[in-house]
């Protein structure tokens, strides 16, 4: 076992606070890391406030990793000590499934194993994420982090680990490209990866924003185009000409309005996952147009390679404000009330 420390929520109201722990002896496919940098994600502060009503306390947060590895397990091959990795949202699976053969873990029919608020399969135990300064991972979860990425680099590449693939898996999938009209709806983490990583795959990219002080700031990301969600005028002229959107908004929200943008036969995925439900949609805005509505949950790790080996060749990096472990909770505070451009991300300081 390794003794490290951290920052953890000990119920829905409380601050976080330092929290002490061990990190378990490694198996033979494990990597110690030693972390260097965690992302913040909206999901962090619904998890710690409880808000999707499955928290187990005290959580330790933290699902985009950047570290190093410190030690490595009798039968790892693929790295070695001193190994910049990564580590995001899912460290275990049960590989047997169909959604484990085909490489798509995130959909594990089983369940699959979280780096924060889920059981270790093997010791009943719950696992503590990346606001800490070690973690032990499993070799076939860790990512490789490309030599294209400079050490200056790593703290906005950690953003990639979730909001970056979040938004990469449903691109990839609905296959944007060149001469395609995309909406991203939401400017937050992983609105502004999104219009990003659309605007590299050479789409024509609208972002749709409810605030317009941030429509500048959506510009520099690449967006081809900003819309003012509020204003109905501005709405109904991109009716019907959209081949796909991604709503990444964090709060319920009305979705017939971004429905009735869709050309016939276009697809609005659904990457954020609100604490409370979206007002229900009307049937005709799908019916009459053949339109879909979708979702999708983060990436695969091998989609997640893929991502960074992407991001590596275009230079997209998030954007984003680095903080230090105590400052999590001014961090959250800011979360909550979406003030934040567009990331913060904890820098750790080396363990002992």
């Amino acid at each position: 076992m390794f003794k490290t420390t951290g920052y953890a929520a000990t119920s829905p109201t409380s601050l976080l606070t330092p929290f002490h722990f061990e990190v378990r002896t490694l198996r033979k496919h494990d990597c110690l890391i030693d972390i260097l940098y965690c992302g913040i994600c909206h999901s962090d502060l619904h998890m710690a406030r409880n808000e999707w009503k499955n928290t187990t306390y005290p959580i330790v947060p933290g699902h985009e990793i950047i570290g190093r590895i410190r030690e490595v397990g009798s039968d790892v091959k693929k790295f070695k000590k001193g190994d910049l990795v990564g580590i995001g949202c899912i460290i275990g699976s049960c590989q047997k499934c169909p959604s484990c053969k085909e490489h798509l873990e995130q959909y594990c029919e089983k369940e699959f194993t979280l780096v924060c608020n889920s059981k270790d399969p093997e010791t009943g135990l719950i696992n503590y994420g990346g606001f800490s300064k070690l973690i032990a991972v499993e070799d076939q979860y860790i990512l490789q982090i490309p030599s294209l990425f400079k050490e200056t680099d790593l703290p906005a590449v950690a953003p990639l680990l979730c909001a970056g693939i979040t938004t990469y898996s449903p691109l990839k999938h609905w296959k944007v490209g060149k001469g395609m009209r995309v909406g991203i709806v939401g400017l937050g983490g992983l609105g502004h990866m999104a219009i990003k990583l659309a605007h590299a795959m050479q789409a024509h990219v609208v972002a749709f924003t409810t605030s317009p002080e941030k429509a500048k700031g959506a510009k520099k990301l690449g967006a081809d185009e900003v819309v003012i969600s509020t204003d109905d005028k501005a709405m109904k002229k991109h009716e019907n000409s959209f081949d796909f959107i991604l709503n990444t908004g964090a709060k319920a929200h009305d979705l017939n309005q971004y429905l009735a943008l869709l050309k016939r036969e276009g697809t609005m995925c659904l990457v954020g996952l609100p604490s409370q439900p979206h007002a229900p949609f009307t049937p005709d805005q799908l019916i009459f147009k053949r339109r879909n509505l979708a979702g999708s949950l983060i990436g695969s790790i091998q989609e997640t390679q893929e991502l960074l080996d992407f991001c590596a060749k275009h230079r997209i990096l998030a954007n984003i404000k680095q903080i230090v472990l105590a400052q999590v909770n001014e961090a959250f505070e800011q979360m909550a009330k979406g003030t934040v451009d567009y990331r913060f991300v904890i820098a750790l300081e080396p363990s002992s």
